[in-house]
């Protein structure tokens, strides 16, 4: 294990998580901030595999879904995607096409019609660089990734970097960059799964979630957008005040039943485009937890692990089923290339991709 001198701020150290099958060393970086904070991140898919959380008593606990081996990461993470780097294109592109500056491209697809979450190899099953990062207030860990022009059929050689710091004040921070030689489309989130109660402690439906959006982008059947903006008032999608995630998960409403539960863009009521801008708040009542996100995406996605069915085994060696967790990925809207209103995901050579989301953790 190597280790870098630990300070009151935290430290970071790295060890090899496992090995390839052509041999290739995957390895773990442990982020601790001196405040009961640890997050430990593979540098395959980037993934957040643990996120340690002092709760009310200020006991830590895992509050993130995941593996205990990479074999499980590489074996059974292409359905869940716990905790990883999701790219080129998160969320879901109609039909696996698209056009720019007049050419259609046809990804592969891999979720019924469509394609998700960047094709049949993602971000999220990539070997990423790691450099750890540090100043006097944080630690983090600086991961970049090279993808190819045409890699999953997208245009363009296209360079990322993802740095994920943990501040003194317990925020988890991440922030995206991309660079492309070629007009291409780009949408970078982060799939980690939350349980504030903790990891394996059983479904979070007793969990008190708030979203600051008026709008969500209702689906069609294969869960693509139909295009307009509908109002959350009057729905089970309507956050704007606290309810929990079960209270109305198991309405009648047609959207549920399309997604066997929330797996559903929220339009954010955003201050100014780009700006950081609170996105939603959640507190388990058990423990105390609070997570606050923030983010400079237009949408994030809420997903409330409506396919976990009992089949996967965790860190803790729980199974995980239905409802045992929630997703709140920041990004822009699905299907972007494809809905002229929606906020443009098109990168051009001339542009640079940034973006940044905050979680935050405090207890009640």
């Amino acid at each position: 294990m190597i280790a870098t001198p630990a300070h009151a701020q935290g430290a970071i150290t790295k060890d090899v998580f496992g090995t390839l099958t052509d041999g290739t060393k995957v390895d773990r970086y442990t982020l601790s901030n001196g405040q009961g904070m640890r997050a430990r991140i593979l540098t395959y898919g980037g993934i957040v595999q643990t996120l340690d959380v002092p709760d009310r008593k200020g006991r830590p606990g895992n509050v993130v879904l995941g593996f205990a081996t990479l074999k499980d990461y590489v074996d059974k993470n292409g359905g869940p995607y716990f905790g990883a780097i999701i790219g080129r294109y998160a969320n879901r592109i109609a039909k696996g096409r698209f056009t720019l500056e007049g050419k259609t491209y046809q990804l592969p697809v891999n979720n019924g019609p469509n394609s998700l979450h960047g094709g049949l190899k993602g971000f999220d099953k990539k070997l990423w660089k790691a450099e750890p990062v540090r100043d006097k207030d944080t630690v983090g860990l600086r991961l970049t990734y090279t993808s190819a022009d045409g890699e999953e059929n997208y245009p363009g050689t296209l360079q990322t970097t993802v740095t994920y710091t943990l501040t003194k004040t317990n925020e988890l921070r991440i922030a995206y960059q991309a660079k492309t030689d070629k007009t291409t489309v780009v949408n970078l989130t982060n799939h980690s799964y939350f349980n504030l109660a903790g990891e394996g402690s059983g479904d979070a439906y007793d969990h008190r979630m708030e979203i600051n959006a008026d709008r969500y982008t209702p689906v069609d059947e294969t869960s693509i957008p139909l295009g307009p903006l509908a109002p959350v008032r009057g729905t089970p999608f309507d956050f704007t005040r606290p309810h929990t995630i079960g209270e109305r998960i198991r309405d009648n409403h047609p959207q549920l039943l399309i997604g066997h539960g929330y797996d559903h863009n929220y339009v954010l009521n955003q201050r100014k485009p780009g700006a950081l801008t609170p996105a939603a708040q959640v507190t388990d009542p058990r423990t105390g937890r609070v997570m606050r996100v923030s983010t400079t995406e237009p949408g994030v996605q809420l997903y409330t692990a409506n396919f976990l069915d009992g089949t996967l085994t965790g860190t803790s060696g729980r199974t995980y089923r239905q409802g045992d967790a929630f997703c709140l990925e920041t990004q822009h809207f699905p299907d972007s290339p494809n809905q002229p209103t929606f906020p443009s995901t098109t990168l051009h050579p001339t542009q640079t991709f940034t973006s940044t989301t905050i979680y935050a953790f405090t207890t009640t």
